[in-house]
C-alpha cells in the first residue's frame, strides 16, 4: 500500500496528543478475519483512524501515544519464516515503525501488560468503540469490563478530537478522493454501458466490479444494482433485466491509498426514460441540483435536507399524489413516505466517514441533536458545514408498497397524501442521484469529472453504447 509521506502521520499525531493533553491515546489496528475457516481470509482492510495516524497497512498491529510524555509506540509481532514462505518477503517490526515516524516499537504480546500498568499508575487510557469482535475482546480483558460494555466506556474526548481532526481533508486528501471519484464515474459508465435486456443484475455488477478492482483498489461498499430501486440497500440478484426495467446504481471505488467515492444513477434498460420514469427522475435531479447550489459553510445539512424534502413534495404535488402546504407536510413527516433516507453523508477514508465513530460526534453536535422522526432520523449529518467537509448529495423518491399499504390503513398524514393516486406507482421502484462534494470558504466544488446526469444525457450515452 502507498502511504503519505511519513511527516504527515507524525504531523496528525502531534495535533491528536495536543488536543488530548492528558492521559494516553491507544489506536487499535484490525486482524485477519477467517472468511469459513482461519488460513482462508476476506480481503484486509486496515481500521480506517489507524490508517489516518500511522499509515500503516499491516493486520495485527497497535499504535499507543502518550499525550504528556511525547512517547509514541508501535507494537505489532515480527514476520516468521512460515510468514515469508506463505506470504513472500515481510517488513521488520522496526521499518514499520520507521515508514510512519516510529522509532520504538515493541511486541504485540506486551501491549495488555502496558496499558495495564499504565492504568495501575492512575492514567487515562482513552480508546475508541471496536466495531469487530477480535478488538472488542483485547479491550475488555485489558480493562476488566464485560464486552458489551466495551464500547460505552470509550473515551468521548478521544472521538471529538478524532472527528474533528478526520473531517476537514487536507489537500492530499481531496487529491486521493477526486481520483476515487473518477474511478467510480467508469465504474458507472460501464454499467450504463452493459445495462441491456437478457442480462442478469450481477452481471453488470460484475462489469463494476472490474473497474474498480482494475484501477488498483476495490469497491468501498457492496455495490447496488437494481430494478427494486425501491430498497435502500438492495445488492444485485440474478434477476434478468428487461425493457422497461428502470435500473438504480450505487456504486463507488477504494483507491489504493483506501479514500472512497460515492455514486447513484438512475437509468433505463432499454435506454429511454419512459414519460412517468421521466417525470419522477428529474423531481429527484431537480431536488439534487438545488441542494448542491446550497452548499457552503455555515449553512446547516440538515436545513439543506428539509429544502430537498419540499423540493420533492412540490414535485409530487405537480403529479397529483400530494396536497396541502408543503412546509407543513415536511414539518409532520409526510414527505417521508416517498423520501425516508438522509440527503447525504459525509465521505473520506470510510464511505460513510467515521461512521464507526458514532453520528453523534460525525454528523451532530452537543447542541443539534439527531430527530427520532421518521425519515428524519435517518439523516446521518446535519451539523453546519465548514470549509474542508467532503460529502454526498443524494436525494431519491422511492415507492414502498408496503409502507404505502401500512401508512394507508392507518390514514397516517391522510390530509397530505393522496393514496388513491398511489396505486399506479406501487410497483415503480426508486430514482436517485448522488455526486460528491467539497465544502470551500466560499461554497462548493464537485469532486471528480462531471457524470452525465441529465435525462437527454443519460439516453444519448446509453444510446450510443
Amino acid at each position: 500500500m502507498a502511504m503519505f509521506k511519513k511527516e504527515i502521520y507524525i504531523q496528525r499525531r502531534q495535533q491528536l496528543k495536543q488536543d488530548i493533553a492528558k492521559g494516553i491515546i491507544l489506536l487499535m489496528g484490525n486482524h485477519e478475519v477467517g472468511m469459513n475457516y482461519a488460513d482462508n481470509c476476506f480481503p484486509f482492510r486496515q481500521d480506517s483512524c489507524f490508517l489516518y495516524f500511522l499509515g500503516l497497512n499491516r493486520p495485527g498491529l497497535a499504535g499507543v501515544l502518550d499525550a504528556e510524555e511525547g512517547i509514541e509506540m508501535l507494537f505489532g509481532t515480527e514476520p516468521t519464516i512460515d510468514d515469508i514462505v506463505w506470504m513472500g518477503t515481510q517488513p521488520s517490526l522496526a521499518s514499520l515503525g520507521e515508514q510512519t515516524g516510529m522509532s520504538l516499537v515493541k511486541p504485540f504480546s506486551e501491549l495488555e501488560g502496558f496499558v495495564k500498568k499504565a492504568i495501575a499508575a492512575g492514567r487515562t487510557v482513552h480508546f475508541l468503540p471496536p466495531y469487530r469482535p477480535d478488538n472488542r475482546m483485547t479491550i475488555a480483558t485489558i480493562f476488566n469490563l464485560p464486552p458489551a460494555e466495551v464500547s460505552q466506556q470509550a473515551s468521548a474526548s478521544l472521538l471529538k478530537a478524532i472527528v474533528s481532526q478526520r473531517a476537514v481533508k487536507s489537500p492530499e486528501e481531496i487529491i486521493e478522493i477526486t481520483k476515487s471519484v473518477n474511478i467510480s464515474n467508469q465504474m458507472q459508465l460501464a454499467a450504463m454501458q452493459h445495462t441491456v435486456s437478457g442480462v442478469t443484475e450481477n452481471y453488470v455488477a460484475g462489469k463494476i466490479l472490474d473497474v474498480a478492482i482494475s484501477a488498483g483498489g476495490n469497491i468501498a461498499y457492496p455495490t447496488i444494482f437494481t430494478v427494486n430501486g425501491q430498497t435502500l440497500h438492495n445488492h444485485p440478484t440474478d434477476r434478468v433485466l428487461k425493457n422497461g426495467d428502470l435500473v438504480l446504481c450505487d456504486c463507488g471505488a477504494e483507491n489504493s491509498m483506501y479514500y472512497a467515492g460515492d455514486l447513484t444513477r438512475t437509468y433505463p434498460v432499454n435506454k429511454k426514460f419512459s414519460a412517468v420514469q421521466k417525470e419522477i427522475y428529474e423531481i429527484v435531479l431537480g431536488a439534487e441540483i438545488a441542494a448542491a447550489k446550497a452548499l457552503k459553510p455555515g449553512v446547516l445539512f440538515l436545513d439543506i435536507h428539509l429544502a430537498a424534502c419540499e423540493y420533492i413534495f412540490d414535485g409530487l404535488k405537480q403529479l397529483g399524489l400530494v396536497r396541502g402546504d408543503t412546509k407543513e407536510a415536511v414539518q409532520q413527516g409526510a414527505h417521508a413516505l416517498f423520501f425516508l433516507c438522509g440527503l447525504g453523508h459525509m465521505m473520506g477514508l470510510d464511505v460513510h466517514d467515521m461512521e464507526d465513530l458514532g453520528e453523534a460526534y460525525v454528523g451532530y453536535t452537543d447542541t443539534l441533536k439527531k430527530s427520532d422522526q421518521f425519515g428524519l432520523k435517518s439523516l446521518r449529518l446535519g451539523r453546519a458545514l465548514e470549509p474542508g467537509f467532503v460529502l454526498t448529495v443524494e436525494p431519491g423518491i422511492y415507492f414502498i408498497p408496503e409502507l404505502i399499504d401500512l401508512w394507508a390503513v392507518e390514514k397516517k398524514h391522510a390530509p397530505f397524501i393522496n393514496y388513491d393516486k398511489l396505486t399506479a406507482f406501487r410497483n415503480f421502484g426508486g430514482a436517485r442521484v448522488e455526486e460528491n462534494f467539497f465544502i470551500t470558504r466560499n461554497g462548493a466544488t464537485l469532486l471528480g469529472d462531471p457524470l452525465v446526469k441529465n435525462v437527454e444525457g443519460i439516453e444519448a450515452f446509453m444510446m450510443g453504447h
